[in-house]
C-alpha cells in the first residue's frame, strides 16, 4: 500500500491508516479543531510519511500539531511517536508516565523489539524509533485535561492491555480514544449484525482485574464512540461491552484451564484461542471459512497466547 489511506469520520476526526502488515490493520487518529491538530497514536516509523501527507491534505501544516499522543508505547502504537516530534515543532507529547521514560530514551524498546523480532525484521516492520526531548513530553497523570483551540480532551490511566496504557477522552463527540482497551474489530468482520471484537491479550502485562476496572471508566462516561487503533470507529456499544467482558473473561479461563500444565502449554493455548475466535465469529455471521479466520487472525491468536503464558507465569512466580 504506498498512497496514504484515511477517512473523514466527521467533528474533525480522521482515522489514518498507518500500513502496518494489510489494509484496515492498524490506525492513528487526527484530531483537527479550527487551525489546530493532535495525533493520538502514530504506527511506525515508516508510518510518518503517510501521517504527514493526511494532514497536509486536510489543509495544515507541522506547525499546526499541538499534541502528539501515543496510548502506549507499543509498537504499532508509538513507534512512529518520536519521529512526529522532530517532525511537528510546536507540539508536546502527552503520555502515560510509565511510557514516558521509553519516549525519551527508547534504546530498551530497541532492544526488546530486537531481541523477539531480529535486526532485519525489526527495521523492515518497524524502522527505527525516534528519542523525544525530556522538555516537550508531559507525562500525563490520570484525569489530565487538555485542550485543542478550546476542545475539551482528557487522558486516562487504561490497564489492562498494558500498564502504561491510556484513553483520551473527547468532550466533543463523547468518544473514547481506546488505544488496544476496547479490544480489536476488523472491518473484515463486520456482517449484518454489526462490528465484531476481542480482547488482546499481548504480552507483557496483561491484567484482567486492570482492564475490568478500565471498561467501568469507560461505561461510566457512557460514551457515544470507541475509536480503535484496530480498527476505526465502532458505536453499539450497549452490545460491544457485554461482549467484550465475555471474550476478556473467555481469555481468563482458557488461560487458567492449562495452568497445571506448564509443559508445551502456549501451543494448546493458542489452539483453544482460535477456537474461541472462529466459534465467536461464525456465531456473529461471519461467512469465512475457518482457514480464513485463522489466517486473519494468525498474529492476534500468535500473541494473544503469548501474551496469557506470560499472565500464568507471573501468577505462578506470585503464588
Amino acid at each position: 500500500m504506498s498512497q496514504t489511506r484515511f477517512q473523514d469520520l466527521g467533528d474533525g476526526i480522521y482515522c489514518i491508516d498507518t500500513a502496518l502488515c494489510r489494509d484496515d490493520f492498524a490506525a492513528c487518529y487526527l484530531i483537527v479543531e479550527g487551525d489546530a491538530a493532535a495525533f493520538v497514536d502514530s504506527g511506525t516509523y515508516h508510518s510518518v510519511p503517510l501521517i504527514m501527507q493526511a494532514l497536509a491534505d486536510v489543509g495544515l501544516q507541522p506547525e499546526n500539531v499541538k499534541y502528539v499522543i501515543p496510548t502506549h508505547v507499543h509498537l504499532d502504537h508509538a513507534g512512529g511517536a518520536g519521529e512526529l516530534m522532530r517532525l511537528c515543532p510546536n507540539a508536546t507529547m502527552l503520555v502515560h508516565p510509565k511510557g514516558a521514560p521509553h519516549m525519551i530514551d527508547p534504546a530498551k524498546l530497541i532492544a526488546g523489539a530486537t531481541a523477539v523480532y531480529g535486526a532485519e525484521v525489526f527495521a523492515r516492520d518497524y524502522g527505527t524509533l525516534t528519542p523525544v526531548p525530556k522538555e516537550r513530553v508531559i507525562a500525563a497523570e490520570d484525569g489530565f485535561e487538555f485542550e485543542l483551540n478550546g476542545r475539551r480532551l482528557s487522558f486516562y490511566d487504561t490497564p489492562g492491555h498494558a500498564n502504561h496504557h491510556g484513553g483520551i477522552f473527547d468532550e466533543k463527540t463523547q468518544s473514547w480514544f481506546t488505544g488496544d482497551t476496547f479490544g480489536i474489530s476488523y472491518r473484515e468482520f463486520d456482517t449484518n449484525n454489526g462490528a465484531w471484537l476481542f480482547a488482546t491479550t499481548t504480552p507483557t502485562a496483561f491484567d484482567p482485574e486492570g482492564w475490568r476496572n478500565t471498561l467501568v471508566k469507560y461505561a461510566n462516561k457512557q460514551p457515544q464512540a470507541m475509536l480503535l487503533t484496530h480498527y476505526s470507529r465502532v458505536t453499539e456499544l450497549e452490545r460491544l461491552f457485554p461482549l467484550l467482558r465475555q471474550s476478556l473473561q473467555d481469555m481468563v479461563e482458557i488461560a487458567l484451564s492449562e495452568e497445571s500444565q506448564p509443559e508445551g502449554r502456549l501451543e494448546r493455548i493458542q489452539e483453544k484461542i482460535a477456537q474461541n475466535f472462529i466459534a465467536s465469529a461464525k456465531a456473529h455471521g461471519v461467512s469465512f471459512s475457518e482457514e480464513k479466520i485463522r489466517d486473519l487472525l494468525a498474529l492476534d491468536i500468535n500473541l494473544n497466547g503469548q501474551g496469557l503464558e506470560v499472565w500464568l507465569q507471573r501468577r505462578a512466580k506470585a503464588a
